[in-house]
C-alpha cells in the first residue's frame, strides 16, 4: 500500500508539472520518467531488505525498459519529475529530496575518488537542467536550479541559481552574486561563463604582449647605447 501511495504521489506530481501530461492515465500509461520510478521503487525495497541481487536485476530491467539508471541504493523522495528522461544516472548514495525535476541527459554520480559515501544529496524542490553533471557527495540546497550542462563539484546553498563550468553559484535567494541579471533560470538565457573567462584570458594576453614588446624595446635600446662607437 505504501509503494502504491509513492507512486501515485509521483504520477500526480509528473501531471502538474508536465502541461503536455493531460491526464492521469497518460503519465501512468506512457511516461518513461513514471515507469522508472516503478521499477525504482520496487529495486529499492529489495535492496533495504537486502536482497541485493534481485534488486539489480529488476533496476536493469528499468534501465532497458526506459534509458534511465537510477540504483536501488538511492534514495529518492517523494514527488520526483523526471522529464524525457533519457540518459540519466542517479548513482547508489545519492540522496533526492521530495518535488525535485530532473532533465535529460543528468548525471548524480562520484568523482572517483571518495569512498563510502560517494554521490550528492539533493535538496527539496530543486530543478537540474538537462545535461548537468553533479558529481561527488556534495550537498545542492533545496529550491536551486542547476542550468543546463552545468558540472556541479562542490557544495551549493538553498534557493541558488547555479550554472557554468566547474558551476558557481550566481544568485541567492534572488540577490546577484555574479555574471547573471535574470530573475529566473530558463536554461536558456544565463550567461557563457566559459566564454567569459576565456575573453578574460584573451585580454590578459594582449595585455601582457604589450608590456614584453615594451620591455623588448627597451633591451634593444640599451644594447644599442652600449656599443662602442
Amino acid at each position: 500500500m505504501r509503494l502504491l501511495q509513492s507512486l501515485l504521489c509521483d504520477a500526480r506530481t509528473i501531471q502538474s508539472k508536465d502541461p503536455a501530461a493531460r491526464t492521469l492515465a497518460e503519465v501512468v500509461l506512457l511516461y518513461p520518467g513514471f515507469h522508472v520510478l516503478i521499477f525504482y521503487r520496487a529495486a529499492h525495497l529489495l535492496y533495504r531488505r537486502k536482497h541485493l541481487f534481485l534488486a539489480r536485476a529488476v533496476s536493469q530491467l528499468g534501465r532497458f525498459c526506459t534509458g534511465i539508471e537510477i540504483h536501488p541504493g538511492a534514495t529518492v523522495g517523494q514527488g520526483l519529475f523526471i522529464d524525457h528522461g533519457a540518459g540519466i544516472v542517479i548513482g547508489e548514495t545519492a540522496e533526492i529530496g521530495d518535488n525535485v525535476t530532473i532533465y535529460h541527459g543528468v548525471t548524480l554520480g562520484g568523482t572517483g575518488k571518495d569512498k563510502g559515501k560517494r554521490h550528492p544529496t539533493i535538496g527539496d524542490n530543486v530543478l537540474i537542467g538537462t545535461g548537468a553533471k553533479v558529481l561527488g557527495p556534495i550537498k545542492i540546497g533545496a529550491n536551486s536550479r542547476i542550468g543546463s550542462n552545468s558540472v556541479v563539484l562542490r557544495d551549493m546553498p538553498s534557493n541558488a541559481t547555479i550554472i557554468g563550468i566547474p558551476a558557481r553559484a550566481v544568485r541567492i535567494n534572488g540577490e546577484k552574486v555574479a555574471y547573471h541579471d535574470s530573475e529566473n533560470l530558463n536554461q536558456r538565457d544565463y550567461p557563457d561563463i566559459v566564454s567569459a573567462e576565456l575573453a578574460g584570458l584573451a585580454r590578459r594576453e594582449v595585455e601582457l604582449s604589450k608590456r614584453l614588446a615594451a620591455v623588448e624595446r627597451r633591451l634593444s635600446q640599451a644594447s644599442q647605447e652600449e656599443e662602442p662607437s
